[in-house]
């Protein structure tokens, strides 16, 4: 076991490496001076070379890159460097004295984004909520319904009812979700307003300039469904054919043979285990909703990551771009690691070796 978690962090660092140096060197060939997006482009010269000095841009693009994994290191070390101006960039941290050289021991360090000049962790901190929510009820959503139409599908096989589920499954994983976002909000949002009272944006969180925040969970309803509506057609596919499967295994025909019920079958004996491959597409799935709700949240207006990051991109707010995709392949290598270890429990014949 902990052979297995070593080697699998030692992966995801490689990982969580390779992507660094891909988004950095891609984003700084793209956009070859973003200090003008951060200061404008009519501002004085003297003042675009101090923001150029401040953010480390007057320097060759190789030092950029090694300045970068600094920051972002939970290790760093820093030349003739007072501590005053360490903690400024770092806040809390532990230091240690080697000469010339100072060792600093922090939480990773995205930098300040480009546009109001606050932090790049807080700003994802704060969006992360949104789309942790939504992913949440949109895996919640899509499980229990994808197991329950692929449970009733495989029971039901070559039936009238299990080819519709199949159609209806086959038609959902053929949708993209943005797609699915813009019909739902078009027609339950616009159209059928006055019968569902949903809107076509808004975030679950709205503010009131009298009583300040409140919560609106009706607005999680649609894109909740848009998001989930993928998933839960694999779900369905998925339970199915783990369910056929099971069904011809010895056992559950011993189990038949012994005048067993039907129900306690398939309650007791089948279900368990032809759900071991679902949960394990459920986990995966979940860290694949915490990154792809991209265009839904932005299509419903949703205050998450994914709108975070597209408004970045769209002004060019380099260090919340950065922070925002490395956070999301951090997220990918973690959940992937849980899901690795939470198949192993589920079915004793997987080794981790």
């Amino acid at each position: 076991m902990i052979s297995f978690l070593f080697k699998r962090i030692f992966n995801g660092l490689i990982i969580l490496f390779s992507v660094i140096t891909v988004v950095f060197f891609l984003f700084s060939f793209s956009f070859p001076n973003p200090e003008n997006m951060a200061v404008g482009q009519r501002t004085d010269k003297a003042t675009q070379e101090a923001i150029k000095k401040e953010f480390g841009l007057d320097k060759p693009l190789f030092t950029q890159y090694l300045l970068f994994l600094n920051d972002i290191s939970p290790v760093s070390f820093h030349r003739n460097t007072s501590n005053l101006s360490l903690n400024e960039k770092y806040g809390r941290s532990g230091k240690l004295n080697l000469g010339t050289t100072t060792l600093v021991l922090k939480k990773p360090y995205l930098r300040r984004s480009f546009q109001n000049r606050e932090e790049t962790t807080s700003l994802i901190v704060q969006s992360f909520s949104g789309t942790f929510i939504l992913a949440l009820v949109s895996i919640i959503f899509a499980a229990i319904f994808g197991i329950f139409l692929g449970l009733l599908a495989g029971v039901k096989a070559n039936s009238w009812l299990d080819q519709v589920i199949l159609f209806i499954s086959t038609l959902g994983i053929s949708v993209p979700s943005f797609f699915s976002a813009i019909i739902l909000a078009w027609f339950f949002g616009f159209v059928l307003h006055d019968i569902t009272g949903l809107n076509m944006t808004g975030s679950w969180v709205d503010i009131d300039p009298f009583t300040g925040e409140f919560y609106q969970w009706k607005n999680l309803i649609l894109p909740a469904i848009a998001l989930g509506v993928r998933p839960l057609s694999i779900f369905t596919l998925l339970t199915r054919s783990s369910m056929l499967e099971t069904l011809n295994k010895d056992y559950i025909k011993t189990a038949k043979s012994k005048g067993l019920s039907a129900r306690h079958i398939l309650v007791k004996h089948a279900l368990p285990n032809a759900l071991n491959p679902v949960i394990t597409a459920i986990s995966g799935w979940f860290a694949s909703l915490l990154a792809g709700a991209f265009f839904v949240e932005y299509i419903f207006n949703w205050r998450g990551l994914g709108k975070l990051t597209i408004e970045a991109l769209e002004m060019n707010d380099l260090p919340v771009v950065m922070g925002c995709i490395l956070f999301i392949a951090l997220l990918f290598v973690i959940i992937n690691i849980v899901v690795d270890l939470l198949y192993v429990k589920l079915d004793p014949r997987i080794k981790l070796s």
